[in-house]
């Protein structure tokens, strides 16, 4: 059982919205938590102890960045439940196998992050952390308050208890194991007719695909949610059309649960629980790479944490009046920056960022239905296209060359040689990344 009382708080704190009467209040409030939160990790974490010898707490943005391996390579010293890095994963790695994923190591419920750089990543949480998420999460995205009854639907590739705690007598919770069949997934949600699908882009892509054929019956959710990829441009027109509303989003990881869509559809940091530094990206106006401090999670202390993503600011203001950054768009991974040569003698490889190459395509032809782009080397990357006409491939193929062409004019890089493939991917083989590096620059 969740704590009910810490559930409720967060629950009807997320719900009531902005509590803060300007700005500056919130930056006030903000900072004291974030203070208090470093002075109870350095007490109980040694790793943090050990990093931040001679910094006093106030100077905490002076404390030295870490990024998952250092976490994970301290991971025994860094949480403050006493758990092992070799206790943690054989509990998780047990879950994922036997598809139980109920067990808990002393009390902490255990996960693995999906690993998409390879690397998968541990996480940690105390009953007290899973109902201040369960609350926080509910109050921010659910469409209706708890008093009404709703079934939610949540595809993911493992269960969690931290999943499982959302369920009560009024509120439903379903688990769609993302390595089901799709079409056991579709019989499924037309006997549940969930009130709500939470979902990562791939699944509900192939979803809406469904809906639009008549495949999926007529099923109307009151919300849709994207989480755990990149949303692309592409899939959330063709999700609209589908379900008829917008597309909400969830920025979530191992590190905390970041940011969430406010009623206009704008997705806003979660800065309520985490202090997120700026690492604006030179040459790119408004993108950044986020520094996270998570003041919300003690089990797993997230200070100074910085992620792999590329997060593009929102240059106006969102009507709803939140104090929280506006965020336009998750663009995607730092490792799937692709790199060109230079046209210049000698000159550092020209990155091109990630919604360039999906704007290069996309823009290209309006038969594209499906696509991918890998860089497999620094002259050449692979497009794989799905078209709704197969007979116009070979011309969307030119206007698709010229396009990147185009760009790498722009960009003042040599253009690569492309070769193109048919897209064939099945939802929930993997996180879909639909722009992809497999070389090191």
């Amino acid at each position: 059982m969740i704590r009910a009382a810490e559930f409720m708080l967060r629950y009807l704190r997320a719900r009531r919205g902005t509590r803060w009467p300007d700005q500056a209040a919130f930056d006030r409030w903000r900072e004291s938590r974030v203070v208090r939160h470093v002075a109870r990790v350095r007490r109980d974490s040694p790793f943090y102890r050990e990093l931040w010898e001679g910094i006093p707490d106030a100077d905490w943005r002076a404390f030295p960045e870490i990024d998952k391996s250092a976490m994970m390579a301290g991971f025994g010293r860094l949480n403050t439940a006493g758990i092992t890095r070799a206790e943690a994963f054989a509990v998780a790695e047990s879950a994922e196998r036997s598809r139980d994923f109920k067990p808990a190591l002393r009390g902490i419920t255990v996960g693995l992050s999906s690993g998409t750089s390879g690397n998968r990543g541990l996480f940690l949480v105390s009953p007290a952390e899973q109902a201040a998420w369960a609350g926080t999460m509910l109050g921010k995205m659910l469409p209706v308050s708890l008093l009404s009854r709703i079934r939610i639907a949540f595809f993911l590739r493992a269960n969690s208890n931290l999943y499982e705690s959302v369920g009560g007598r009024r509120l439903s919770f379903g688990f769609y194991d993302l390595l089901d069949p799709l079409d056991a997934h579709i019989r499924r949600l037309q006997a549940e007719r969930p009130d709500l699908i939470a979902a990562p882009p791939s699944m509900l892509r192939a979803l809406a695909d469904a809906s639009l054929s008549g495949r999926l019956g007529g099923i109307r959710p009151r919300r849709i949610i994207a989480a755990a990829e990149v949303l692309d441009p592409l899939d959330r027109a063709i999700m609209e059309r589908a379900f008829g509303q917008i597309v909400h989003q969830v920025y979530q990881c191992t590190e905390g649960f970041l940011g969430c869509t406010c009623a206009h559809g704008t997705l806003h940091l979660n800065e309520d629980l985490v202090y997120i530094e700026k690492a604006y990206v030179s040459g790119k106006p408004g993108t950044f790479v986020p520094i996270v401090t998570d003041f919300s999670r003690r089990t797993q202390p997230i200070v100074r944490y910085r992620l792999n993503d590329l997060l593009v600011e929102r240059a106006a203001p969102c009507p709803c009046g939140s104090p929280f950054t506006a965020i336009e768009r998750i663009e995607g991974r730092c490792d799937d920056i692709f790199y060109a040569s230079s046209r210049q003698p000698g000159a550092q490889p020209v990155p091109v960022y990630p919604d360039f190459v999906t704007r290069a395509i996309i823009g290209a032809s309006s038969e594209i239905q499906q696509y991918r782009a890998v860089q497999t080397a620094p002259d050449r990357w692979t497009i794989e296209l799905d078209l709704r006409d197969g007979d116009l491939r070979q011309a969307a193929e030119t206007r698709i060359r010229q396009s990147v062409g185009a760009l790498c004019e722009r960009l003042g890089c040599i253009v690569p040689a492309l070769s193109f493939a048919p897209f064939a991917r099945m939802p929930g083989e993997r996180k879909l990344r639909r722009v992809e590096r497999r070389y090191v620059p």
